[in-house]
């Protein structure tokens, strides 16, 4: 029996339902926000918010920030290819152990090196110890690194060289030794210094901010297959080059992953079959017409390493920059087709370079969207940490 083809129209259906692109299935749950697209982007911080903003029926900053700070049913955590996410609490525990235990290793590694270096005889005795401290003093409310060293002068007098040759930088032990309880979910992110544009964050022990941490423990084959089960879901169908690329697997647990969840292989466009899960061949329903503002590194950009099907070639040098960040983007019916960005007196700037299909409905819906990014920006003005090459053209 031949595969299953799921052809382009189709996938970008299922982009718009699945990412709540579409205005009926917008929402002003941000867990349920995160959950549909599998975690959210805080490599730049504004993406978590504008990313949850343009799948509200309104945009609004405060639903976003309760959920980190207040009710912390999400929260802030490095995972597949060292990226800084934002996760509900159960996708934060499947992807640190499909994810980040695999990043934890080098960090450790980086970390000893270091130490013996700088003339530490036993790396890991000088860790478990300094670790301890850290959560001593982390023990009552959270505190910014600055605060840490300054309460662990012995820790943060001590200098550490990481990398090598031109790369090489030196940093005070205790920020370094602060990353590394991250990767291992001992620490994590708090409520920043500033406001919700800043990146600078405030540190807390894993247990003091979440009851029980990151959840109980994962096999790491089965958190894998229980990550690629819910990548598929939210990003499906995808290629085996997609979630290893998403994921930053081997292409042995790639493999491995898509065989424990029983994927299915279809045709799609392009040169490597799609997977879907078993339960997920029915076609899904035409969402209507769609058009939405989506912020730089958004899941819907950066969910896929094949990503024609919603992207025409030739816009790729307009949109990204020369490392693959996705810079903001107009999406019209499941298709990226042109970009914006926040001039400096505040309004937003559109320009379309693909206006094939885009009708006087969508042009009335991104005026209006980008009316409301304008609204809840208010007097905030920020820029984009990766800003691709368009951006320079819009803010002139």
């Amino acid at each position: 029996m031949s595969a299953r083809t799921i052809d382009d129209t189709q996938r970008r259906a299922r982009l718009v339902t699945r990412h709540l692109l579409t205005p009926q299935l917008r929402t002003t749950d941000p867990v349920a926000i995160t959950r549909a697209v599998v975690g959210l982007h805080s490599t730049d911080p504004v993406s978590v918010y504008l990313s949850a903003a343009a799948r509200m029926p309104q945009p609004a900053l405060e639903p976003v920030e309760a959920a980190l700070y207040e009710d912390r049913t999400l929260v802030r955590h490095h995972a597949m290819r060292r990226t800084l996410w934002v996760f509900d609490r159960d996708t934060a525990g499947v992807a640190h152990h499909a994810a980040t235990l695999d990043v934890l290793r080098q960090q450790e590694r980086i970390l000893d090196e270091a130490l013996a270096a700088a003339g530490i005889a036993d790396p890991r005795a000088w860790f478990a110890r300094a670790a301890d401290d850290v959560l001593d003093v982390l023990a009552d409310e959270p505190l910014t690194a600055r605060e840490v060293g300054l309460r662990l002068p012995d820790i943060a007098g001590l200098r550490l060289v990481i990398g090598a040759g031109r790369q090489a930088t030196e940093v005070p032990a205790h920020t370094r030794l602060l990353l590394v309880l991250g990767f291992a979910g001992r620490v994590l992110r708090a409520r920043p210094t500033g406001t919700w544009i800043n990146g600078q964050y405030r540190w807390a022990a894993a247990e003091k901010w979440l009851p029980g941490g990151l959840g109980e423990p994962w096999e790491p084959r089965e958190a894998a297959a229980e990550l690629a089960r819910r990548y598929l879901a939210a990003f499906g169908p995808a290629t085996r080059s997609d979630l290893a690329w998403w994921a930053k697997w081997t292409a042995t647990t790639t493999k491995r992953a898509l065989a424990d969840v029983g994927a299915v292989e279809v045709e799609i466009d392009g040169p490597e079959p799609g997977y879907v899960l078993p339960d997920d061949l029915a076609d899904v329903p035409d969402p209507g017409p769609s058009a939405v503002l989506l912020p730089a590194l958004d899941p819907a950009t950066m969910g896929w390493k094949q990503r024609a099907f919603h992207l025409d070639d030739a816009l790729v040098p307009h949109l990204f920059d020369r490392n693959g960040n996705g810079g903001p983007t107009v999406w019209v019916d499941g298709r990226i087709v042109g970009g914006w960005a926040q001039r400096k007196d505040g309004t937003i700037r559109v320009e379309l370079l693909d206006e094939t299909n885009v009708g006087a409905e969508h042009r009335t819906a991104i005026e209006q969207a980008a009316h409301e990014l304008e609204t809840m920006f208010g007097d905030v003005r920020y820029s984009v940490r990766f800003p691709p090459p368009m951006q320079a053209r819009l803010l002139a």
